[in-house]
């Protein structure tokens, strides 16, 4: 059994400097990619907290909601529609300070604020994105997407590569 302790009290980067190397420990010793899926957004949740954490799978060219950590979720979202579908077709991490001045929003839930996509892309495709929301405004900034990129690198490097 695992446990990934979480120390309180760290800036947002230091958090994730010091979650990186355990999150990379912990899928480096697990082949299967849900259950490593799994386990990051349960140790993101448990860090920091956000309001929803997950991910969602390209199907036959839509995005479907794979594990994740929080209340329900849309379970579709077409690419290139709402901030997930727009990440994953512009295959770029996207941040959104304020869910309601992004054109195409999909509501998941009335209680998301700000959210930040990941894509992980292989071999020109979208392969997932990870998505986080927050109850707060402007939550998500540069050190999450930097951090939140390199843990992307962590899973593709142990299951794309």
């Amino acid at each position: 059994m695992h446990t990934i302790p979480v120390e309180r009290g760290l800036s947002k980067a230091e958090l994730y400097q010091t979650l990186i190397p355990q999150i990379e420990a912990l899928i480096s010793s697990e082949n299967d990619l849900i259950a490593n899926l799994a386990n990051v957004t349960a140790v993101l949740k448990t860090a920091f907290d956000f309001l929803w954490i997950g991910f969602y799978f390209n199907k036959n060219n839509e995005l479907v909601l794979g594990p994740f950590q929080g209340p329900l979720a849309c379970t579709r979202i077409e690419i290139g529609k709402g901030v997930c579908g727009t990440a994953a077709a512009e295959k770029k991490s996207i941040i959104v300070p304020n869910v309601n001045e992004f054109s195409g929003h999909i509501a998941c839930s009335s209680l998301s604020k700000s959210e930040i996509v990941i894509p992980l892309v292989f071999k020109d495709t979208t392969q997932m994105v990870l998505d986080i929301d927050s109850e707060q405004l402007n939550d998500f900034d540069e050190i999450d997407k930097k951090y939140l990129e390199e843990i992307i690198a962590l899973i593709k490097k142990q299951h794309y590569a």
